[in-house]
């Protein structure tokens, strides 16, 4: 009866340490609204009368702190909120409708709290607005773009409306952050984006400058369809499915970036590639996701410059051709490079932990390449069971001892000795520590939990088998 107890006390100490491993994601924030002023039961005063009473060119300030919408602006006009005035909508419309050119709103909080298909809080159907310091909670879509032009969307902050009656959305049921559609030549930048389906979605939109945009929890982080000549630079992606998926696009730069922490979908990757030409990916920070680069279709790109650190999966291409691959470095990556039906992609002079390089003329260059041996890969694709001995003795052996085809494998033909980048989030002389295997707390709360429960059950299991 005594072996029970423990093993009872064991199961309960196990479920706690797993709870505390998954907890830290920040709760979403409920919100509870009404038509109507909670304190005297009164209709909220209409933000579609100031605007009626407006005339072209003014500004409109919103001195109470509740107003009602929908608003439809058909002239030019500033509305200021102050950074306290909230825009509370309850139908499928939008909470904001822009029609005419030069409209500015600033510093207004907005709740959509009803979604018809792609509602959003904000519709703009005109050219050079400014949207600027919004807080943004919707049920459907965050900011929505189609056909406008020479827009700012400046320091808002979108993210998904839950209720306290309501479950946890489906990824598919929600609207995307910020969605451009025959959108061109807008600024995207400084907004932080939460929980939304994509964070930044782009279709059909041409020459937009994405920049200094902090992406969390969605599906894609950044996402472009048939874009050409965009510029995606200084953004952070974390916990999304992919950090930035880029389709069918040419002539963009994705420089400066850090897309981290995507690992907990099969198909998670930090930055995506498919049907991708002449694009320059340069210095950004791939770090902790299930595969930091993946090249799909795409040719003729060069990817300089990026830290891939910490992936299970580095670089992996797939019927790609003809891209660049230079001066990048590849640190503590389970897998560092896979290549299927690819070919005449150049990689040169870049930096892999687990080379073993010969510099004879001291230039910073091995003599030797670098061939990626396949073994462990293989391997793995056919008995998952043995990443468990992954670094081990007995599969460092193994490793060493295969040799076949190489003609085949994924070869750097210049290998760099020493790490370049400043990027890191380390130091190039404590490469090694890096490289090591490093448990995490929530590694190790998971790891003790685990062996509690199975403690238990032992427990359990003998006590029965003992009174019987």
């Amino acid at each position: 009866m005594r072996s029970k107890g423990v093993g009872l006390f064991l199961v309960l100490a196990g479920l706690l340490l797993l709870n505390l491993a998954f907890a830290g994601t920040a709760s979403p924030i409920m919100a509870e609204s009404s038509a109507k002023d909670e304190a005297s039961g009164q209709p909220l005063p209409s933000l579609q009368q100031l605007v009626d009473e407006a005339r072209p060119g003014d500004t409109v300030m919103l001195n109470e702190e509740k107003y009602a919408g929908p608003v439809v602006i058909s002239k030019r006009l500033t509305i200021e909120g102050g950074k306290t005035a909230i825009l509370y909508n309850s139908t499928s419309e939008a909470a904001i409708r822009i029609e005419a050119p030069g409209v500015i709103v600033r510093g207004v909080n907005i709740l959509q709290e009803n979604a018809g298909e792609e509602t959003a809080a904000v519709l703009v159907h005109a050219d050079r607005a400014v949207l600027e310091e919004l807080r943004i909670k919707t049920a459907g879509f965050g900011i929505m773009l189609r056909d406008a032009n020479q827009v700012l969307l400046q320091s808002n902050e979108i993210s998904w409306l839950r209720t306290e009656n309501e479950a946890d959305a489906k990824m598919g049921q929600k609207g995307n952050g910020i969605d451009l559609y025959n959108s061109h030549d807008n600024r995207i930048e400084q907004n932080t984006i939460a929980g939304m389906r994509d964070g930044i979605y782009l279709e059909n939109s041409n020459r937009q400058k994405i920049e200094n945009n902090r992406l969390y929890g969605s599906r894609y982080g950044i996402h472009c369809m048939y874009v050409k000549d965009t510029q995606i630079v200084n953004n952070l992606g974390e916990f999304n499915v992919t950090g930035a998926m880029i389709m069918g696009v040419r002539e963009a730069r994705v420089a400066d970036n850090s897309f981290a922490k995507q690992s907990q979908n099969v198909n998670s990757q930090g930055i995506l590639l498919f049907d991708v030409q002449n694009s320059v990916i340069e210095r950004n920070l791939v770090e902790g996701n299930r595969v930091g680069l993946y090249i799909e279709l795409s040719k003729d790109n060069q990817v300089i410059e990026n830290s891939i650190v910490r992936n299970f999966i580095g670089i992996q291409f797939k019927q790609a051709e003809g891209n660049k691959i230079q001066d990048n470095d590849f640190v503590a990556n389970v897998i560092e490079a896979e290549a299927t039906d690819s070919r005449d992609n150049e990689l040169a002079g870049n930096y892999w932990d687990s080379a073993t390089g010969l510099d004879m003329d001291n230039d910073g260059i091995s003599d030797i390449p670098y061939k990626i041996n396949p073994f462990y890969q293989e391997l793995i694709a056919k008995t998952p069971a043995f990443q468990l001995f992954f670094q081990s003795p007995g599969m460092t052996f193994l490793n060493g001892m295969y040799t076949d085809h190489q003609e085949r494998w994924t070869t750097d033909s210049a290998p760099k000795m020493k790490l370049t980048s400043a990027m890191l989030p380390v130091q190039a002389e404590d490469i090694q520590a890096v490289s090591d295997p490093v448990i995490s707390d929530q590694t190790l709360i998971l790891i003790i939990a685990s062996m509690l429960l199975a403690t238990a059950v032992i427990t359990i299991l003998y006590s029965g088998v003992s009174k019987s």
